[in-house]
């Protein structure tokens, strides 16, 4: 019989994490414990407030009712999770590590074994002119080969010259630049802003304009210079399903967020839709502690060891659980003979 129990944690951010919804300081979720006895498996319920779609008020709730079900193994008792998808992440996490025996290896892989690593983007996270600055010299310091930087926060002008120096410094064949929007511009400043940005040769850019405006969506997508990628639209689907989403829009890429859209299955019914139309896509942690970003960073190895992907996250915070994982030259990987902490 199984046993389930979970346990709420605070991590704090290392600065005051800002991006165009606001500034952060400290991030909120949970881990839900599954124990069959003789091994526990943990999962990560982790949800970011103001863009997540899981109800808070009923969070804890839905937690105590989906261990209730979990104990009781009757399929009736199940809570409905549909608008909690950080929760049946965490729920489908945990239940891959029982099954693993609490190894925390929920795919075995040469990622897990340490014989290979994952290639991933350096996160610049917006801020003033000379923080942002700081921010791109350590990671190309650090040896980024791909660096993600967050827009529309601060002066539009102050961004372009962001650009414009890192691309006196290192041209599109050393450094490859992803921007993120967060959805910041609108129909009057999109088309003028993506011109701007477009004589930067940028790899691509992220939510351009706020999620639900699908038509708006569309004819970004078709006319911007810049390749357009899909980040806060596939979160909350309600008008279209899956793939009239991608028939109607037409996006260059996708970005999967695990802990967002509901788990690894729903990723995995985004990428098959994507590759039937021929959308690039990677994969990028939500602000989780390492118990998640390890287990997006183990699934996402075994669908691609190629794509730049974007799970730098574990060291955001003060206080994260110590893990087998690390970051070497824009690459993350896992030490097999590293410990993980207890949380």
């Amino acid at each position: 019989m199984l046993k389930a129990t979970f346990q709420k944690y605070q991590l704090q951010f290392k600065f005051n994490a800002l991006t165009s919804r606001g500034g952060m300081q400290f991030k909120n979720g949970y881990y839900l414990f599954i124990s069959d006895g003789q091994y526990t498996g943990i999962g990560e319920c982790s949800f970011i407030e103001g863009l997540s779609i899981d109800n808070l008020q009923n969070y804890e709730q839905t937690l105590q009712s989906l261990c209730k079900h979990i104990e009781s193994e009757t399929t009736d008792s199940k809570p409905d999770l549909t608008n909690y998808p950080s929760i049946q992440f965490g729920y489908e996490m945990a239940l891959l590590d029982v099954k693993v025996k609490g190894s925390k290896i929920l795919f075995d892989s040469a990622f897990t074994r340490g014989k290979s690593q994952i290639p991933i983007n350096g996160l610049i996270w917006m801020g003033g002119r000379d923080f942002m600055l700081q921010q791109i010299n350590q990671k190309l310091n650090e040896g980024f080969k791909c660096i993600k930087i967050k827009i529309g926060a601060i002066n539009f002008d102050e961004e372009l010259m962001l650009l414009e120096f890192i691309r006196q410094k290192f041209p599109v064949d050393i450094i490859e630049i992803r921007l993120d929007a967060n959805g910041a511009f609108n129909n009057n400043n999109v088309f003028e802003k993506l011109e701007k940005l477009s004589r930067f040769q940028i790899h691509s850019i992220e939510q351009p304009v706020k999620q639900g405006q699908l038509e708006l969506m569309k004819k970004v997508c078709a006319l911007s210079p810049i390749p357009v990628a899909l980040d806060e639209e596939l979160i909350d689907l309600k008008e279209v399903s899956k793939r009239e989403l991608l028939q109607l829009v037409r996006p260059q890429y996708i970005i999967l967020k695990p802990s967002l859209l509901g788990g690894f299955a729903v990723c995995n019914d985004w990428i098959n839709l994507a590759l039937e139309q021929s959308i690039g896509w990677w994969a990028t942690s939500a602000l989780e502690s390492n118990i998640g970003l390890s287990a997006i960073a183990q699934w996402v190895f075994t669908k691609s060891e190629t794509i730049v992907q974007g799970l730098g996250t574990g060291g955001l915070y003060t206080g994260n659980v110590s893990s087998p994982l690390y970051i070497n030259q824009g690459h993350l990987g896992y030490n097999p003979e590293l410990s993980w902490g207890t949380v």
